[in-house]
């Protein structure tokens, strides 16, 4: 789900000696599915002579299990329950938590997405009437931006209109992640 941030932080940077190899969108949907995904894939990396290793994963709902699977290799993850956490910067979002408990929170990847991640997978083009299930103890969506793209703020704006919430836009930019990418290449050998 991070991807294009990834590597647009990375170009950036010019920390072009990183590489980026993701893990499917979709095991978001089932967090059980991220930990056993990421030991094999870390795994693989060591088999082809990966020395230094950065989970771009918060924790994602793994409860804790991505956590020990980066113990078991020695790796480190970005911190974070998620990435809305990491987006915001982990320090600032633990400060709005109370005032965020009933938002829910798009980034532009999730606009972007929207239709393929939301609408159809929880049928909401089928029977609009799940709505209220799905997202009823919602009172707004919150748009964390990476960047000033006005077709993703309109899906978001559209995407709070179509739920029944408020709507508010913040500009996080990247966040914790480019710190978090730029304390990864620091500590990973060139070449």
């Amino acid at each position: 789900m991070i991807a294009r941030e990834v590597i647009a932080v990375r170009e950036r940077l010019g920390l072009d000696h990183l590489d980026l190899t993701c893990l499917p969108a979709e095991f978001h949907y089932r967090p059980d599915r991220i930990a056993p995904a990421m030991d094999k894939a870390i795994a693989e990396a060591r088999e082809e002579g990966y020395r230094h290793i950065f989970v771009g994963y918060a924790d994602c709902g793994t409860s804790g299990r991505l956590d020990r699977v980066c113990e078991k290799h020695g790796v480190e993850r970005i911190a974070g329950p998620h990435c809305f956490a990491f987006y915001q910067g982990v320090e600032a979002f633990t400060e709005i938590g109370e005032g965020d408990m009933l938002s829910f929170y798009m980034t532009d990847f999730l606009c972007r997405q929207f239709e393929a991640f939301f609408l159809k997978p929880l049928r909401i083009d089928e029977h609009p009437e799940l709505i209220e299930d799905y997202f009823g103890n919602y009172e707004k969506l919150v748009y964390l931006a990476q960047t000033d793209d006005p077709a993703l703020e309109t899906v978001a704006r559209d995407a709070a209109k179509l739920l029944g919430l408020s709507y508010e836009r913040r500009f996080t930019g990247y966040g914790d992640l480019a710190t978090a990418l730029t304390g990864a290449a620091g500590k990973a050998p060139l070449g």
